[in-house]
């Protein structure tokens, strides 16, 4: 079922456009080539619009947040827009500061985004504007589990309802759902937290994979948080076989992303829709 969404991707060759966290943004631009996309990495406000022309997608990542990009996002939303190509927003630590949550309610006022991704305290803000994070991390409190997963379902269909656009709660369990469906996920592994950047790129290829599925972008979304999750569970396989640590973990999940196909993929997947 989700192999097409990766064929399509290595087939098209999607060009993302990002405006994104400096702390990420070579991991980002590596994880979009790994699974078949090419990256952009253009935030000045002289060209975002023209860059976003010539792209297929465009992500918003507020994870260094600024007020020089700040327009520079507004820009290349509203040219997105015009163009009907993807945009998905990351509102990194949305919550964590009244600058970050300002800016993301900003932003989804002017720009209409394709998809939202993560994670639930970032998603509550977004939604009430009163999440509870932890630096750029999900606070305890707010967490998915099995005991209210059937809310937390209900809540991110509400959410896209409200927004237009696919939600995707990313954490323990994995949420991906427009106004009518959702996809459960249970892939990953909880060594993910501890790189920095998993978030990020995860974002861009949710980015690759819708434009290169816009007939699906719910199922696009799906697609690449599974891939994603299923590549961090492989690099923990081979970090214990081979007794390495974190930073060979980063480059297993690149060098899993890249070899991904669509019979390990499929096989792989551990998903669920309600």
């Amino acid at each position: 079922m989700f192999e097409k969404y990766l064929d399509n991707t290595r087939l098209k060759t999607p060009l993302v456009h990002n405006i994104t966290n400096y702390v990420t943004v070579n991991d980002c631009a590596n994880i979009l080539l790994a699974c078949g996309a090419s990256p952009i990495m253009a935030d000045d406000v002289n060209e975002v619009e023209e860059i976003t022309s010539i792209c297929n997608a465009l992500v918003i990542n507020i994870g260094t947040l600024n007020e020089r990009t700040i327009l520079s996002m507004l820009k290349a939303g509203r040219k997105a827009n015009a163009l009907g190509h993807p945009v998905v927003l990351d509102p990194v630590g949305a919550g964590a500061s009244s600058f970050r949550t300002a800016t993301t309610f900003q932003l989804l006022k002017e720009v209409k985004f394709s998809v939202i991704r993560g994670n639930i305290s970032e998603i509550k803000t977004v939604s009430m504007g009163s999440g509870t994070t932890k630096g750029v991390d999900a606070d305890v409190s707010d967490t998915v589990t099995e005991d209210n997963l059937r809310d937390a379902i209900a809540f991110a269909k509400g959410l896209s309802r409200k927004t237009g656009a696919v939600i995707a709660i990313t954490g323990a369990i994995d949420i991906v759902a427009d106004s009518g469906r959702a996809f459960v996920i249970r892939n990953g592994h909880a060594l993910m937290s501890r790189i920095t950047g998993t978030g990020c790129m995860l974002t861009t290829v949710i980015a690759a994979y819708c434009a290169a599925n816009p007939e699906d972008m719910t199922s696009a979304t799906a697609a690449a948080v599974g891939a994603m999750g299923l590549c961090g569970e492989l690099a923990y396989a081979r970090l214990q076989r081979e007794k390495t640590g974190t930073s060979s973990f980063r480059t297993y999940l690149i060098d899993f992303m890249s070899n991904m196909d669509g019979e390990v993929l499929q096989g792989g997947l551990k998903v669920e829709i309600r």
